[in-house]
């Protein structure tokens, strides 16, 4: 014969705690996971990069570049066009390659202009990755963009 079991108010409350530590154990994981992989802050101070973000703005506007990125052939191509879609050869050009989500995959990749854009022997993983490129124009205009970078497997 099986004996009856019932539930009484223990259990009921042991159930209800345990359920509410289950979702306080994951929440806690998941913040904790969130901010070890976040990469970091843009700028310092927002204030003083806000006051002149309209005058950076125009002036690379002015410049009517273009920017595109590809990956093929274990190259990395970045290609910069005038608004008349001809290739632009940059007076500097610093770029750091990474994932979106973590700064463990950044690099600085090696670029040179070959006349069309400029290339960079890289090897990259399938999945999204950023180029966060900081240029200048023969004529010392600053030029940023963060390039978004599809990579398929």
């Amino acid at each position: 014969m099986v004996k009856e079991r019932k539930l009484t108010g223990w259990h009921a409350l042991a159930i209800f705690g345990g359920c509410f530590a289950v979702i306080i154990s994951v929440n806690l994981v998941l913040a904790f996971s969130a901010i070890k992989t976040f990469p970091g802050l843009e700028v310092k101070n927002s204030y003083v990069a806000s006051q002149e973000f309209d005058i950076r703005r125009t002036e690379q506007e002015a410049l009517g570049w273009s920017v595109y990125a590809e990956a093929k052939g274990g190259l990395l191509i970045l290609s910069i066009t005038d608004s008349d879609g001809k290739p632009v050869q940059a007076g500097t050009l610093d770029a750091i390659l990474g994932r979106a989500t973590h700064v463990q995959d950044d690099r600085t990749p090696e670029f040179a202009f070959d006349g069309h854009a400029y290339v960079a022997r890289e090897t990259l993983a399938p999945g999204n990755w950023n180029i966060r490129m900081k240029a200048t124009s023969l004529d010392g205009v600053p030029f940023e963009q963060r390039v978004v970078l599809h990579v398929e497997s």
